[in-house]
């Protein structure tokens, strides 16, 4: 039984650390190299130089899934990162400042 528990605390304590290592989210737009390579799990300096690369000579990505075009990328990858993968800046989280303001919000203001 002390076996068991024991194997069963190391194998905690293994996989621990890498949940700790979760991307952090990034707009994949703006970021340079070097800040692309820290936030993005599984992406290194040359493969995150490649996603700036890509996005000089094609503009800016329109989706996550457009990663693929990038040499080195593959699904697995964007799908790991796809929650940290921002494609435009929001203000702390509040997506009203780049979403209009609804024509009826507006018309009721009016009255």
């Amino acid at each position: 039984m002390f076996h068991k528990l024991a194997t069963l605390a190391i194998a905690l304590t293994l996989a621990v650390p890498g949940l700790l290592f979760a991307a952090t989210p990034v707009n994949i737009n703006q970021a340079d190299a070097k800040t692309l390579a820290k936030s993005l799990d599984g992406i290194g300096a040359s493969r995150a130089q490649a996603i700036v690369a890509w996005r000089d000579a094609h503009g800016p990505f329109k989706k996550a899934d457009d990663l693929k075009h990038v040499k080195g990328i593959g699904k697995a990858t964007i799908e790991r990162n796809r929650s940290a993968i921002l494609l435009a800046d929001t203000a702390a989280g509040n997506d009203a400042a780049a979403k209009p303001e609804p024509q009826h919000a507006k018309s009721a203001d009016a009255e």
